[in-house]
């Protein structure tokens, strides 16, 4: 009996140990399939969000990246922060750009402008708008009025292959100066307008803005002009006063010298139009054509320099013209930055009479740097007076 339980229990024991040797195996690959199967899924998850894969979606920031992209940004420069222009600045680089941009201008750019700016035209004679710092003639071969004049001249012939017009400077303009000049059509005509200037049959008048307020408000100065040599650490030439009377001793009256053989005649006559802020709104009439003539006349004979001659403000040395502190403030600009100031010099208005057309009187408009300094110092042109 006790035999037959123990091959029972014998029999029933391998029985269960067979039955767990086939279940396990069976409980095993289920587990290891589930685990395969969600192990697939996560790498497909996160090959999804890879950046750079083709599905367009946004990636997602993983911690490390964002602790490089708040390193980064620690590591950038700081942004620097735009200082606001002031109204002195902006103005010294208005003057800036202004007194270079014709410096190097191309021929065919300066022959255009010149025939956008003509005023005035006929058979004999033709009257541009000279720009500033565009000298009528340089022997240096840079950019100037006469180099371009064969240009020009077939613009105003459109453009035609054979033309045998030309177009000869007269009465020639400074560099600096701005404003009306006249041009001649054939050597003949130069002659006639020559000869009309000699007979002061040619007016030609200019507007000036000064540094000071002439006294008396109108005449004609009368003193003759010579070129000398100024010594110093600059040796340089300037014209100069060569007077035909001197104070005498006494002081009460004058005493007329010998002229000096080399001494230029000259002759100005002046107007103030308006004066304000310590400057004036001049109008000059040359008699004569001497060199920088109503330069000198205007700093040495009156003591009024022209706003923006640095040539002639200073006597015995070359430097920027030297403002009062109004007048800086009025302007809008620091002394350091004057240099940049132009001369304000403008051939306002040009008359001929006499010639064998009828009279021609033409008027040129004021640029804009003038206009300016004529607003900034609250000076009036005479037109503008008459509409108020």
């Amino acid at each position: 009996m006790n035999c037959c339980n123990r091959i029972a229990c014998s029999v029933w024991r391998s029985s269960l140990n067979t039955g767990f040797s086939r279940a396990k195996p069976r409980t095993k690959c289920r587990w290891f399939s589930r685990t395969a199967a969600s192990f697939s899924r996560s790498q497909a998850t996160a090959a999804k969000h890879t950046p750079g894969s083709d599905t367009g979606e946004k990636p997602q920031l993983r911690a490390i990246d964002l602790a490089r992209k708040v390193q980064q940004e620690k590591a950038k420069p700081p942004a620097s922060v735009e200082t606001p222009v002031s109204g002195q600045q902006k103005r010294v680089e208005e003057l800036k750009r202004f007194t270079l941009q014709l410096q190097k201008v191309h021929p065919n750019v300066l022959a255009k402008h010149l025939h956008r700016s003509v005023l005035y035209q006929d058979k004999d004679v033709v009257i541009i708008n000279k720009p500033y710092g565009v000298p009528v003639r340089d022997e240096s071969g840079a950019s100037s009025i006469s180099s371009v004049l064969p240009v020009l001249s077939k613009m105003m012939d459109g453009m035609k292959i054979k033309s045998d017009s030309q177009l000869i400077p007269c009465l020639g303009l400074e560099k600096e100066a701005t404003g009306a000049l006249l041009l001649a059509r054939s050597e003949e005509v130069v002659e006639q307008i020559l000869t009309l200037h000699r007979n002061n049959q040619v007016q030609r008048k200019y507007w000036v803005i000064t540094v000071g307020v002439p006294v008396p408000s109108e005449g004609v100065i009368d003193i003759p002009i010579i070129e000398r040599e100024v010594t110093g650490s600059q040796p340089h030439y300037k014209m100069a006063l060569s007077p035909l009377f001197r104070m005498n001793d006494t002081g009460n009256g004058v005493t007329k010298v010998r002229a000096h053989r080399q001494a230029q005649s000259a002759a100005t006559k002046y107007r103030v139009l308006d004066s304000s802020s310590g400057c004036s709104l001049v109008e000059l009439q040359p008699f004569t054509g001497v060199k920088h003539q109503m330069r000198v006349h205007m700093a040495l004979a009156l003591t009024c320099p022209i706003l923006g001659d640095h040539k002639y403000s200073h006597w015995n040395k070359l430097a920027p013209q030297k403002l009062p502190e109004r007048v800086l403030r009025k302007l809008g600009l620091e002394q350091s930055k004057i240099r940049h100031l132009p001369l304000h010099l403008l051939a306002q208005q040009l008359t001929l009479t006499g010639t064998s057309q009828a009279d021609i009187s033409v008027s040129c408009p004021l640029p804009k740097y003038f206009t300016q300094a004529l607003k900034r110092l609250q000076l009036t042109p005479p037109d503008k007076k008459d509409d108020k």
